[in-house]
């Protein structure tokens, strides 16, 4: 358990400081550059399977202003019976406006699992598309030297002013095989997920759910071969905050 506290520890922290930097003063502002700090945990959840549940978790902090920013994103999985972390990653990432509603994003990420970890340089956009769908394109290229891409789309669907429906969706796409990670070159994963949360307040919104995700092509060959699953779904229940 001690992997798991080490890696949830981040986002309570970057939550603690959010509240922290809330009750300040207006007079402890940057006026002339309109600083602000954001702490988004969009999904800290427990997921049921059939197998060995999970605690995932997926957010971001972003501290600048409206021309510049810096933000450091994380998302994981914790394995409950394996007492271990399946995955982890980080990225920390500049972002400049390149349109109305989109940023660009440019940086690194690091996952610390599965093994062994790699680090890729990462170009991508994030922002809000027509019908405000919100998406996130991004283009990672390792230090081994493998190309891959990932886009994310959400949508909120509100049934009431307080409870949302958010389908989501997420493809990843390999453009080379990287077989110690496990990944192969075309399609790896899809993932899927439709969560209904209740917003108690702005910051506050626990949510159930369910949750998709299969691995195809030949990443999925090579999940077999490993003796791993390749089809997962999960019945989720978990909380959104925001600071």
């Amino acid at each position: 358990m001690n992997k798991f506290f080490k890696m949830v520890s981040i986002p309570v922290a970057l939550s603690a400081v959010a509240f922290a930097t809330a009750s300040m003063p207006a007079s402890a502002e940057i006026m002339d550059d309109d600083l602000f700090l954001l702490i988004l945990v969009d999904e800290f959840e427990y997921r049921v399977r059939d197998g060995s549940d999970l605690v995932a978790w997926e957010g971001q902090a972003r501290i600048g202003n409206d021309d510049h920013k810096v933000a450091l994103k994380s998302s994981g999985e914790y394995n409950l019976d394996a007492d271990k972390v399946d995955a982890g990653e980080f990225q920390f990432l500049y972002m400049r406006p390149i349109g109305t509603f989109t940023d660009l994003q440019v940086g690194l990420r690091h996952d610390v699992k599965p093994d062994p970890d790699r680090t890729y340089a990462v170009l991508g956009a994030n922002g809000l598309a027509p019908q405000w769908f919100e998406f996130d394109a991004s283009a990672f290229l390792s230090n081994e030297g493998d190309a891959s891409v990932r886009l994310e789309a959400e949508y909120d669907i509100l049934l009431t002013q307080r409870l949302v429906l958010q389908p989501a969706a997420e493809l990843n796409v390999a453009l080379s095989d990287d077989k110690p990670t496990g990944i192969g070159s075309g399609i790896s994963d899809i993932g899927l997920g439709l969560r209904l949360r209740y917003e108690v307040a702005r910051e506050f919104a626990p949510y159930i759910g369910f949750n998709w995700e299969r691995k195809v092509g030949q990443t999925a060959d090579f999940a077999r071969e490993d003796g791993e699953d390749t089809n997962d779904l999960a019945g989720v229940v978990g909380v959104r905050l925001f600071f």
